[in-house]
């Protein structure tokens, strides 16, 4: 089964996202920005989730992670959650 290791922000607004995708290319760091906004419980770990396998996720976020280059900042992608940008750290 394909397995992937990933961090992400989850915000409740597509504009924020956007917002902190900007900031991100600016140069913050993924994981400070993530313990700052992201409404997820991974916020306290810098948005780490760790890693998961295929089929584990929503499907929009699956796809993005199992189907997305890996070190780049993917998104904003909706799901039922609100907009995450997500970030792959590895695949296999």
């Amino acid at each position: 089964m394909a397995r992937a290791h990933a961090l992400h922000i989850l915000v409740s607004t597509q504009a924020e996202a956007q917002d902190l995708k900007k900031q991100l290319a600016a140069g913050k760091k993924f994981g400070e920005l993530a313990r700052k906004h992201s409404l997820c419980p991974s916020a306290k770990n810098g948005g780490d989730l760790g890693e998961f396998g295929r089929g584990q996720m929503v499907p929009a976020f699956d796809k993005v992670v199992f189907g997305k280059p890996t070190l780049e900042v993917h998104g904003p992608v909706k799901t039922k959650f609100g907009w995450h940008l997500i970030k792959v750290l590895s695949r296999a």
